[in-house]
């Protein structure tokens, strides 16, 4: 293949991936339509199984296995991976007895297919079909077929496997999802599977999780000026509490209200914490989730929030917080 040498145009670059997306987009129709009778009794049977789901493949339709157990694993249905070519060189001694196997193949007649499907049943498990070969050596095995069948592939020598692998991929959603839905998995249960990501912080992280790492600046309504700004400088939150003397929450001092009386008030050594300050400042109660908390700093377009019991002070969170834990 010689280097192309003149310049491509971005309208020839852009009808070649439009192609692409509305090529793969009709090859989902066809597979839509093509689901039936067998696609609901294996989401059954996983269902109602006692065992683990085993997906196996060759060369891409093993890329889209592995990404069919990920997400099995993670919407709460206990999956494992077996390479095809390992699975007949010693792996299927993985697979146990009352695991469901699913072997994925475009044309369900690949050497190893050709091996591994009757030892799938010599081995008395249930055997899935995910195949564009409905007539193929796999589909004649299987105890239910599932077709993956495309009129063709989005490649335009109608060779790589694009659209047919699409089709696949989407139908290890389509079963994940009708799986997910029929247990009741809620937003929590995937947190609990995803306890390291961003996206499960968002579901399970509390500010009471966060404002425990962060000191508590506080001032009482007299206190003048200097005091005030030792204080906010010295936390390093960019405000500071104003509790009365039975410690009851009546006010915030912040960066911005420094700066705002600055520029209002000549004779700043005149002036107290209760000059300064916002009465009835924003709070949140400790069990208040971290992407609540967020919301309410952007709505309020500020960067830190009081964490408090009614009016009892519990302490601070910070816009850094959030970012620190990957919640924006």
């Amino acid at each position: 293949m010689s280097a192309r040498k003149t310049p491509v145009s971005d309208k020839k670059i852009l009808a070649s991936a439009s192609r692409t997306l509305k090529t793969e987009a009709e090859a989902l129709r066809e597979v839509e339509s093509s689901i039936g009778k067998d696609f609901a009794a294996v989401v059954r049977l996983i269902l109602e199984g006692k065992g683990r789901v085993v997906i196996s493949g060759i060369g891409k339709s093993a890329i889209i296995a592995n990404k069919i157990v990920a997400t099995l694993n993670s919407t709460g249905t206990p999956s494992l991976f077996l390479h095809a070519a390992d699975a007949i060189h010693g792996d299927m001694g993985m697979v146990q007895r009352n695991d469901v196997v699913i072997l994925i193949s475009h044309s369900g007649s690949t050497p190893e297919i050709k091996v591994l499907a009757p030892l799938v049943k010599a081995g008395g498990n249930v055997l899935v079909a995910i195949t564009g070969g409905v007539d193929s050596f796999l589909s004649s095995h299987a105890d239910y077929v599932i077709s993956s069948a495309v009129s063709k592939e989005a490649c335009p020598n109608n060779l790589a496997p694009t659209s047919s692998t699409t089709a696949q991929l989407a139908l290890g959603d389509a079963l994940a999802v009708c799986l997910l839905e029929l247990r009741g998995f809620t937003a929590q249960d995937f947190a609990r599977y995803h306890p390291g990501g961003s996206l499960g912080k968002r579901l399970y992280l509390k500010v009471d999780d966060l404002w425990p790492a962060n000191p508590c600046p506080v001032v009482f309504p007299d206190a003048p000026l200097t005091e005030v700004i030792l204080e906010i400088s010295s936390k390093r939150l960019g405000a500071a509490a104003v509790l009365d003397k039975k410690k009851k929450l009546v006010g915030i001092i912040t960066d911005g209200d420094l700066r705002r009386m600055m520029s209002r008030h000549k004779r700043l050594e005149s002036l107290s914490a209760r000059d300064i300050m916002t009465p009835n400042p924003c709070t949140l109660p400790p069990q208040t989730m971290a992407v609540e908390a967020l919301a309410l700093m952007k709505e309020k377009n500020i960067t830190q929030l009081l964490i408090a019991d009614k009016s009892r002070l519990i302490g601070f969170i910070h816009l850094h917080d959030l970012l620190r834990e990957g919640i924006i």
